[in-house]
């Protein structure tokens, strides 16, 4: 399905990113991946990547510097060639009441979120004009669709991104530049499992689909925006989360 395209994916070492870095290299993408101090998780999605045939390029990143990751995207270009694919995916969060949440709080969850996001996209989206075509998918969460208490500057950063994605989509398709994103429910990564076992299983009891959803399936959906097939997605957001905004 992405046989001679390049994928650059932001946060690739780890959970969705990884995942989706492997999807797209099983579907015959080329890969470059950052990630923040994580090295080991890095050398390993490197090998996976390797052993499905595909040349891959990762780096230590911090997204929410703006030179850094333009830094690494020339990286990317220079080592692979011109990127088609954007996954934008690199995020952080703090849990903390509303009242306690101080300046360096809110910036350190919206610069890496929204900040770095919106910068990687300009970034890569000069290329894809030029050449008129692309793919640029950011990754939301189901969190801003319906809030979530103790996690503000997260919410208000996801729903940030599917207003930019909606923006930035009015000026791509007629370029020819495809921009979605995928706001995720709960999902069974390591962000999840740090949780208490009991807040897990009280989680999923009021899930309509009694269960969290794996990194893959969100692969999955990345992929069908990156594909052939996902040709007439125009800024939409699309949301696996088993049901979770229902309630």
């Amino acid at each position: 399905m992405l046989t001679g395209q390049i994928a650059l994916v932001t946060g690739g070492s780890r959970g969705i990113g990884r995942a989706t870095a492997l999807a797209f290299a099983a579907a015959g993408a080329d890969i470059g991946f950052c990630h923040i101090d994580d090295a080991d998780t890095a050398a390993a999605t490197e090998a996976e990547i390797r052993a499905l045939g595909r040349r891959v390029v990762s780096a230590r990143v911090d997204v929410a510097d703006i030179a850094e990751s333009r830094r690494f995207a020339a990286q990317v270009e220079a080592a692979l060639g011109p990127i088609d694919i954007l996954f934008n995916n690199a995020g952080s969060n703090i849990t903390k009441p509303f009242e306690d949440i101080t300046e360096a709080d809110f910036d350190g969850v919206v610069d890496v979120h929204l900040k770095g996001m919106f910068f990687m996209a300009q970034h890569v989206y000069r290329g894809m004009r030029e050449r008129g075509r692309g793919c640029i998918i950011n990754v939301a969460s189901q969190l801003g669709i319906k809030g979530g208490p103790n996690i503000a500057p997260y919410c208000a950063a996801k729903a940030g991104i599917a207003g930019f994605t909606r923006a930035l989509a009015w000026e791509a398709a007629p370029r020819g530049i495809r921009v979605n994103a995928i706001a995720p429910g709960p999902i069974d990564t390591d962000l999840v499992r740090r949780r208490p076992l009991e807040w897990q299983e009280a989680f999923k009891a009021r899930l309509p689909a009694g269960r969290f959803g794996t990194a893959d399936e969100i692969a999955a959906t990345a992929l069908l925006l990156a594909g052939p097939h996902g040709g007439y997605y125009v800024g939409a957001t699309l949301s696996p989360n088993g049901g979770d905004v229902m309630h």
